[in-house]
């Protein structure tokens, strides 16, 4: 009998997975779940949330199996359905607000702060965000949308989201300067 590492061959797992192979599911979900929770973690602050999040993203994931079209890597599909998973709830539960005057009522203090610029300190950086910006900032920084494509995304105007990415950048810009750091944002538009 000849064994056949699932490990390693995505595309016999998402076929498996897609005939109702259980043991392909779990092997797919714990290959990209601690990635995923990442993902959502970046959006919610929350741990529990976040993971709550993931798990109805995996159950999306599942759902929708047969509609990828292994074009581009699976990962990223997964990626961009934790990400909607992810504004989705934030949108339900009415934290995103999109108001200038929210970026002068935040707290310049971050707890726990490092001298390095480590990954931790920087998603605590993000963390403080008003819920708006920082999830222009993620879906532009980190996921690499356009502004047109957020926009879309969140049903704003390109206007407002390129102006949540600016003042995101202005308020992690100033968190860093505080605490005597160079910041290294780069300003793109």
């Amino acid at each position: 009998m000849k064994i056949i590492s699932l490990h390693t061959n995505d595309k016999l797992l998402i076929k498996k997975a897609i005939a109702g192979d259980q043991q392909a599911q779990k092997l797919l979900y714990e290959k990209f779940s601690p990635k995923m929770l990442g993902v959502c973690r970046q959006y919610i602050k929350d741990l529990q949330f976040a993971e709550d999040i993931m798990v109805n993203g995996f159950v999306k994931v599942f759902q929708n199996l047969k509609s990828f079209q292994h074009k581009g890597s699976f990962e990223g599909w997964i990626r961009k359905i934790m990400v909607r998973e992810s504004i989705s709830y934030l949108r339900k539960r009415q934290f995103v607000v999109y108001d200038d005057e929210v970026y002068e009522s935040q707290p310049k203090e971050i707890e726990g702060s490092s001298t390095l610029l480590d990954v931790e300190y920087v998603q605590q950086l993000i963390d403080k965000l008003p819920e708006g910006y920082k999830m222009v900032f993620l879906l532009y920084a980190i996921e690499g949308y356009k502004h047109q494509e957020i926009a879309k995304m969140l049903k704003i105007s390109e206007g407002t989201s390129k102006s949540q990415l600016f003042k995101a950048r202005k308020m992690l810009q100033e968190n860093l300067t505080l605490k005597g750091m160079s910041p290294r944002i780069k300003s793109g538009d």
